[in-house]
C-alpha cells in the first residue's frame, strides 16, 4: 500500500504571508529560528506557530523561492535606507527582473509609507534641521521619536543648548502616543513638504531613545545634556548613562585605559564580572594584564561554580562604574564617544 500524501503540500499559489513565514522559520536551523521567534510579538508567535504545525512537507523549490523573496525585501529595505525608493528602485531593476523588482518595490513601500513620518526619513539631516528646529520642543521630541536614530542625533547635535535639554527630557518621559495627534503633527509638517499617515499606536521615545541618540552624539553635547537634565532628575539621568554604556561595551576602551580600569578593581570581581563575557572582552582585557595575573584570573574562573546572574550582573556594573568615573575624568578613551577629538599630540 503506498504511503499516504502528506498534508498540505506547498505550491507557489497558496502562499500567504502567514504561509511564508511559516516556511522561512522550517527553513532555518532550529537556534536561528528561535532567536527570530523571540523578537515576534506574541501574537504572531501564536499565528505562525499554528501555522507551522499544519505543515508536514515543504517542496524544496518553494522554499527556495521564500528565502529568495525574503533576501530580496531585506535587500531593498537596505537600499531604502541608504538612499530612498528611487535608489533602491534603481538598484533592484539592475539586480532583478523588471517583474520582481515590481513586486518588491510594492511591498517596501507599503512598509515604508506605515511608518509615521516617513516623509522626513528621506530628507537630509540639514534640511531637516532646518525644517523642524522652530517647532516647538514636543513637536521637535515626537519626529526625534520616530526617525532613525542616527538622524535623530545629528538634529539634537544641531539644536540649540536649551532646546536639547527640553527636547531631550520630553523624549525620555514620551511613553506610547495617540495615532491621532502623530497623524495631527504629520499632517501639519506634510503641508510644507509631504507626507503620510500614520494608523498605529507605537511606542516611541523612552529612556532607550535617548540613550542611543547620546552614543551618536559628539562627548560635549551628551555632557551638557545630561549634566542640565542631573539638576531637575539625577534618577532619570541615572537610567540613561546605564543604558548608554554596558560592560560588553569596555571592548571600546583603549588598552592604556584598559590598564587604569584593572588597577581600581580586584581579582575576584573580575573573575566574577568575566563569567558571561564574550571571547573578544576577555581577550581584549587579558592582552592588558600580566602572564601571572590572567593565570589566577582563569584560575578563578575555572573553580568558581555556578553563580547566580545578578551576582554577575553587578559585578559587571560596578566596573562599568569605574570606566564612565575615568571617562568623565579624562583619564580613558572609548572609541565612538568624540575623545579622541581632545587628545593633544
Amino acid at each position: 500500500m503506498p504511503d499516504a500524501a502528506p498534508k498540505n503540500p506547498e505550491n507557489e499559489s497558496n502562499l500567504n504571508g502567514l504561509r511564508k513565514a511559516a516556511i522561512l522559520l522550517l527553513s532555518m536551523d532550529a537556534e536561528t529560528s528561535a532567536k527570530v521567534v523571540k523578537l515576534l510579538p506574541r501574537r504572531s508567535v501564536e499565528e505562525v506557530t499554528r501555522e507551522i504545525a499544519t505543515i508536514d512537507l515543504v517542496n524544496p523549490d518553494v522554499s527556495s523561492v521564500v528565502i529568495t523573496e525574503f533576501y530580496n525585501l531585506a535587500l531593498a529595505r537596505r537600499f531604502v535606507e541608504q538612499g530612498g525608493i528611487l535608489y533602491a528602485s534603481q538598484l533592484l531593476h539592475k539586480s532583478l527582473d523588471k517583474e520582481d523588482a515590481e513586486r518588491i518595490l510594492k511591498q517596501i513601500e507599503q512598509q515604508v509609507n506605515q511608518q509615521p513620518f516617513a516623509f522626513l526619513q528621506k530628507t537630509d539631516s540639514e534640511n531637516l534641521l532646518t525644517f523642524i528646529q522652530e517647532e516647538h520642543p514636543q513637536t521637535i521630541a515626537l519626529v526625534l521619536a520616530h526617525i532613525p536614530s542616527g538622524k535623530a542625533s545629528e538634529i539634537l547635535v544641531g539644536l540649540p543648548p536649551s532646546k536639547q535639554i527640553e527636547v531631550t527630557s520630553r523624549i525620555a518621559t514620551m511613553e506610547q502616543t495617540n495615532p491621532e495627534v502623530v497623524k495631527e503633527v504629520e499632517e501639519g509638517l506634510a503641508r510644507r513638504l509631504s507626507g503620510v499617515v500614520s494608523q498605529s499606536l507605537q511606542k516611541v521615545g523612552g529612556v532607550e531613545s535617548v540613550a542611543e541618540m547620546l552614543n551618536l552624539a559628539d562627548r560635549s553635547t551628551e555632557k551638557n545634556i545630561l549634566e542640565a537634565l542631573e539638576i531637575e532628575d539625577p534618577d532619570l539621568v541615572e537610567q540613561i548613562r546605564r543604558l548608554m554604556f554596558v560592560f560588553e561595551d569596555v571592548i571600546l576602551v583603549n588598552d592604556k585605559g584598559i590598564q587604569a580600569v584593572l588597577r581600581e578593581i580586584d581579582n575576584d570581581e573580575l573573575s566574577l564580572s568575566l563569567k558571561t563575557a564574550s571571547e573578544d572582552l576577555k581577550e581584549k582585557i587579558f592582552r592588558n594584564m600580566s602572564e601571572r595575573a590572567v593565570e589566577l584570573v582563569k584560575e578563578d574562573m575555572e573553580y568558581m561554580g555556578p553563580v547566580r546572574i545578578t551576582d554577575v550582573e553587578a559585578a559587571q556594573q560596578r566596573i562599568v562604574d569605574v570606566v564612565r568615573r575615568l571617562e568623565d575624568a579624562g583619564e580613558i578613551i572609548i572609541a565612538g564617544r568624540g575623545g579622541e577629538k581632545e587628545i593633544i599630540v
